[in-house]
């Protein structure tokens, strides 16, 4: 199986090459960015597309790179869509799209309507809960007095920032001065810093060293949100934690209490702290299932906010309220499916009156 790489920072012809084989069908398997949506991009025929961290997806560009398999059906071939007012049969990939940032059963009833939705609720066997603590800034100096403890009983800790430098505007501790000044309140530990500005390169020697035990504490932005694995950390500090989204916050606790240990995760706010971010950081430390974050999540800020400007359009509902409706869903997506194959002449009048210019979202 020939597979390619296509991303963003390929040189032109590299970019040419990989461009051609992808149009000519030489390349099976292609693996790349955002890069993949782009109207220039030309597929043999794609027959399958999987999409992971879709929550970092907007429904556009979802459509958009199912539209680049769509074509009329050839003998033999079942149509995954029939028209019948364009008397065409015509036939997408099939998709698969992954997240470990999961969102309401209401949302995700809406949102994903047209898809067959699988969910995985179990941690891996032997995983204990996480105990999770809001910590104001203040206690900063019993904070690192507790890493130190834990990192001389063999153990490794991540300190969370969300700036890379010093900004004037908010009140946030940057990572480089945070590790500065950890390096001198911790001098018996080795510390590394890690975050987006760095080479490619530079992330892996850190992550590499950090995994192998050489590395006691990483400070880090939230480029370690997903896919890191360190068994051996089970202390997380998140600096100014009221700054960030539960769902956030739930994916940078997921990289401690990956083993049979007992791990803490310690929300450092600024003070003082409004009754929203209280109530919200509450959430983290009373939850443990993702999915019970997203619930509260959802009622506290609402299903467009949940969603983001990225999802547009689809929370734009006229009459109804998905939290206080969400017992109708099932009735609409049967009632939506028997409109689709026994009234499709309704479908356009329907979307008209309900969505109006807004259908653009709906469209690629």
């Amino acid at each position: 199986i020939h597979t390619v790489n296509l991303t963003g920072s390929l040189k032109t012809a590299a970019r040419k090459q990989v461009l051609s084989e992808i149009q000519s069908g030489q390349a099976h398997f292609v693996v790349g960015t955002h890069a993949l949506f782009q109207k220039n991009i030309q597929f043999s025929k794609l027959g399958f597309v999987i999409i992971d961290e879709q929550h970092r997806f907007g429904v556009q560009q979802r459509l958009a790179l199912r539209e680049k398999g769509c074509g009329i059906c050839e003998d033999g071939e079942n149509p995954a869509i029939i028209i019948p007012e364009l008397e065409k049969r015509w036939v997408y990939p099939h998709q698969l799209m992954m997240t470990a940032t999961p969102i309401p059963r209401t949302l995700a009833m809406t949102a994903y309507s047209d898809l067959d939705i699988s969910v995985i609720d179990e941690l891996p066997p032997g995983r204990k809960p996480i105990t999770t603590s809001l910590i104001s800034n203040q206690r900063r100096d019993e904070i690192i007095q507790h890493i130190e403890q834990a990192c001389r009983d063999g153990r490794q800790a991540y300190w969370v920032c969300t700036l890379i430098e010093e900004s004037e505007l908010l009140q946030c501790q940057a990572a480089e001065i945070c590790a500065a000044l950890l390096t001198q309140q911790l001098p018996h530990l080795r510390l590394g810093l890690i975050h987006g500005r760095l080479k490619a390169v530079e992330k892996e020697k850190l992550m590499a060293d950090f995994k192998a035990g050489y590395l006691h504490v990483l400070v880090a932005t939230t480029v370690i949100e997903v896919g890191v694995d360190v068994p051996n950390a089970t202390l997380m500090v998140i600096e100014n934690a009221e700054r960030l989204g539960l769902a956030q916050l739930h994916q940078l606790r997921g990289r401690i209490g990956r083993n049979s240990l007992d791990s803490y995760c310690i929300l450092l706010y600024q003070s003082p702290l409004s009754a929203l971010a209280k109530t919200r950081l509450k959430v983290l430390k009373d939850h443990q299932s993702g999915f019970d974050i997203a619930q509260q999540d959802l009622e506290l800020r609402g299903p467009g906010d949940v969603l983001g400007t990225r999802q547009a359009g689809l929370m734009a509902f006229k009459i109804a309220d998905i939290l206080r409706d969400k017992a109708l869903l099932s009735d609409v997506q049967t009632a939506s499916q028997q409109i689709l194959q026994k009234f499709p002449q309704q479908v356009a009048p329907l979307i008209d009156r309900w969505i109006g210019k807004d259908e653009q979202y709906f469209e690629v």
